[in-house]
């Protein structure tokens, strides 16, 4: 499993199929994922002084194929984009990359494809869980490293570090189920992020999505007070 898709899982109600987080950030969360991962294989990195492009931005350092389609696609797009800065790119490296997760979990029946419609009219797909194995394992990960303050794997550090940046480590390991109360699990998400357990490019590509975030939702707040006002 790529982190990408353990992430989607993850934010993936088992039951109804639905999302358990938003746009913008569930999107951007998932091509921070791609970026994690493609900098954990040594793929891409963030340059330092001295390098073709400027000090903080994307470079490709090996532009040879992973296997892994949705990840190679990504690592096209690092390409194309290269000497941006990561925050920058991240809404072009999620375009179509949750559609392209969710087929292929499904075409390996971790999940499972029902056809709808929603007011009888608009043709819609839910897709709940079929095969819950893998992500029970990596939610009693999570579960040991949030609730039980046991140090995470940088796998498990890195998916912490998503969660944290999407507000969302309470949604997976729930307060209801553990015991622990929110706050608890927000503030050990978030320390687990800041922590220096990664190297500089994962640390960075995981900021960049903190950042995009944040950004998409100052847009977002500036944007409705601007249609309050003008109407």
């Amino acid at each position: 499993m790529l982190i990408a898709e353990d992430l989607l899982l993850l934010l993936t109600d088992d039951e109804t199929g639905k999302h358990v987080v938003g746009n913008p950030g569930l999107d951007l969360a998932l091509a921070g994922a791609n970026l994690v991962e493609l900098a954990e294989r040594g793929k891409v990195d963030i340059a330092d002084e001295g390098e073709e492009v400027k000090p903080g931005r994307i470079v490709v350092r090996d532009s040879s194929p992973t296997g892994e389609p949705t990840l190679d696609e990504t690592l096209r797009r690092c390409v194309d984009k290269q000497g941006k800065k990561p925050d920058a790119v991240l809404q072009s490296l999620g375009k179509g990359l949750r559609r392209q997760l969710l087929a292929g979990l499904t075409e390996r029946g971790v999940l499972r494809a029902d056809e709808g419609r929603v007011l009888g009219i608009f043709p819609s797909t839910r897709r709940p869980a079929v095969d819950s194995q893998h992500e029970g394992r990596v939610r009693e990960l999570l579960s040991s490293a949030l609730v039980h303050g046991t140090t995470p794997d940088q796998r498990t550090a890195s998916l912490i570090a998503l969660l944290s940046s999407v507000d969302a480590a309470h949604k997976v390991v729930g307060d209801e189920t553990h015991g622990v109360d929110k706050k608890t699990i927000k503030n050990r998400a978030k320390e687990i992020r800041e922590g220096a357990w990664a190297a500089g490019a994962v640390v960075k590509a995981i900021e960049a999505v903190q950042s995009a975030v944040t950004a998409a939702v100052v847009m977002a707040s500036v944007a409705g007070a601007a249609g309050s006002s003008g109407s």
